[in-house]
């Protein structure tokens, strides 16, 4: 098997937030199977860079799956083709020499492009703002043992804390729903015992700023689940709603 590979890229091009955009096709020569997604990326930004090109604009940060901040839509998948990884930690050689790879930014009414690949996440930060944390005045951290957890409830609400934002949830559902999010960062919260505390509260101003920030509903399809590079399970979605009829018919905060 070739260490390298020849490959056309079609790149979603655009200038600013109201500037209409396009596909522009470029040719890649010889890169090697060993490089990473946004490593390739970095490759054609240098050609187009010495050319005195526009160098394309993407989103990145740690490239080590943890931060959430890649996020390319790669051949119509977000993330592209391996299940619970993100684009930076994919691999050039998962593609085959003489392949044509379609890149594009997230879509959704609630992720505007700012510009090429990059989209505008700031509505998951507002809807974190309106309920993800905790207001009370809880003092110095206590130890480790003081407030005893099941592992059960431990590991639900660790497996929750493992969402990254990255936004693959909403660019892979054909609603742009976003309960994938917001219910992992509610179960996380809710089922520990230090959440308890405003969880009324949090879940109906959780819900009410995805509504406004545009999000769609729940489809039911999973599509959410199956991208989803920390593989959230949609069993959040199930927890949620039940928060959220709780809240809505029993609390009083």
């Amino acid at each position: 098997m070739s260490e390298t590979l020849d490959l056309t890229l079609k790149v979603w091009r655009q200038e600013g937030a109201n500037a209409p955009g396009r596909y522009v096709e470029y040719q890649l020569k010889e890169i090697s199977t060993h490089m990473s997604f946004l490593e390739m990326l970095d490759v054609l930004n240098e050609q187009l860079n010495e050319k005195g090109e526009e160098m394309i604009a993407f989103d990145h940060d740690c490239r080590e799956g943890i931060c959430g901040m890649c996020s390319l839509m790669i051949n119509g998948q977000a993330h592209g083709p391996d299940s619970g990884t993100t684009t930076c930690q994919l691999h050039m050689r998962r593609f085959k020499n003489g392949d044509t790879i379609v890149i594009e930014p997230w879509r959704a009414q609630a992720f505007p492009v700012v510009r090429d690949l990059v989209v505008d996440r700031s509505a998951f930060d507002r809807i974190i703002e309106k309920g993800g944390f905790i207001s009370a005045n809880t003092g110095n951290a206590p130890d480790a043992n003081a407030v005893l957890v099941p592992e059960t409830v431990q590991e639900t609400a660790m497996d929750a804390a493992a969402c990254i934002g990255c936004g693959a949830c909403v660019a892979a559902c054909k609603n742009a729903a976003a309960m994938l999010f917001v219910s992992a960062k509610v179960s996380h919260l809710s089922t520990l015992p230090q959440g308890k505390p405003e969880r009324a509260s949090r879940v109906q101003n959780m819900v009410t700023q995805m509504d406004l920030e545009g999000f769609g509903n729940c489809t039911n399809t999973e599509e959410c689940q199956a991208a989803c590079p920390a593989e959230i399970s949609v069993s959040n979605i199930a927890r949620l709603n039940r928060e959220y009829l709780r809240a809505q018919l029993c609390s009083k905060e």
